[in-house]
């Protein structure tokens, strides 16, 4: 039953997270917010949903393997997996968009995360500093598009920047109110529910939290950023997943264990900070020909990519 409680609480999880992006990007557009300000912001925080309120949750909890595993394990997913199995589909084009930009600013976010870990917890100091850093980033994304837009480049990009994800200009009232209360209220119940299942499951296998979280948790919520990116390759679409991949970890990165740690301070497990951590950076170092020397994925690449997962959460579960 244990398993079907961690299912469920996944399944609310991300039903819940979705209604909340719709519910507040429409709720946005109707009082006015930009759409540009609200695809940078308010779509951006209500994907990493599900994994903010796992992240908190276990906080609180006293399960801080959780917190980090979640992030740290998702992160590794996102590159290895969400890049990798839609690279087996179709060659992903990645060198027809430009992200060396953002690519650099989520080094420069791993190198900050993994630099205050070695402080060996993630309080409220270093919550603070990361949410600056994303205030930050996210201010400059805005001027950079708001630029592009006076300056007429970068068409596409701006008219895509025009339709957030969820929105529907003829959305009545009563859907989005509908909308938000039950992503208000699915978020932190599925949370409750996958947490105390996660913590009941690492009892039956005497595994640590760390690496339930590394394992199952950071897989389960890394399935949405999965399945988006394998559908579109299927339509020989999925060219933009290298962006979304960036985007996400950043948010993953700054957004999540900055927001967690101000409610609760979050511990670091020393096997993270000397195995894990480095990994994820790894991860994200081997998307440098991806990025600077424009080269395209492919099936090899989707081969490696996803044996390097394979193995990665073979020896976390054989170690744990």
């Amino acid at each position: 039953m244990v398993f079907v409680y961690a299912a469920l609480g996944l399944v609310i999880l991300l039903l819940a997270g979705d209604a909340l992006v719709k519910g507040a990007v429409n709720l946005s557009l109707r009082v006015g917010i930009p759409a540009l300000i609200v695809s940078l912001t308010i779509v951006a925080f209500g994907t990493s949903a599900p994994e903010l309120l796992i992240s908190i949750q276990a906080a609180r909890a006293d399960v801080p393997g959780i917190a980090l595993g979640n992030v740290v394990g998702s992160n590794t997913a996102n590159v290895l997996l969400v890049l990798g199995i839609p690279a087996l589909i179709a060659v992903m084009h990645t060198s027809a968009h430009d992200t060396r930009k953002s690519y650099v600013v989520m080094l420069g976010a791993s190198v900050l995360f993994i630099a205050l870990a070695f402080r060996g917890v993630f309080d409220w100091f270093a919550g603070i500093l990361m949410l600056l850093v994303l205030a930050v980033i996210l201010g400059d994304q805005a001027r950079e598009a708001l630029r592009h837009r006076r300056n007429g480049k970068a068409e596409a990009e701006a008219e895509d920047l025009e339709e957030p994800e969820g929105a529907d200009p003829d959305m009545p009232w009563w859907k989005i109110a509908l909308f938000l209360v039950l992503g208000l209220i699915g978020l932190p119940l599925g949370a409750d529910l996958l947490i105390d299942a996660s913590t009941e499951i690492a009892k039956m296998f005497g595994v640590s939290d760390t690496v339930i979280g590394l394992t199952l948790v950071a897989l389960g919520t890394s399935l949405p950023e999965l399945a988006t990116p394998v559908m579109a390759a299927i339509r020989r679409q999925a060219d933009v997943a290298l962006g979304n991949v960036i985007g996400s970890n950043l948010f993953n990165l700054l957004a999540i264990i900055g927001i967690a740690s101000l409610i609760k301070p979050i511990p670091v497990d020393l096997e993270m900070l000397y195995f894990d951590f480095w990994v994820m950076l790894g991860a994200s170092l081997l998307l440098i020909p991806f990025v600077f020397l424009k080269k395209d994925l492919g099936k090899v690449w989707g081969v490696i990519l996803s044996a390097l997962y394979v193995g990665y959460v073979s020896i976390v579960l054989i170690g744990g």
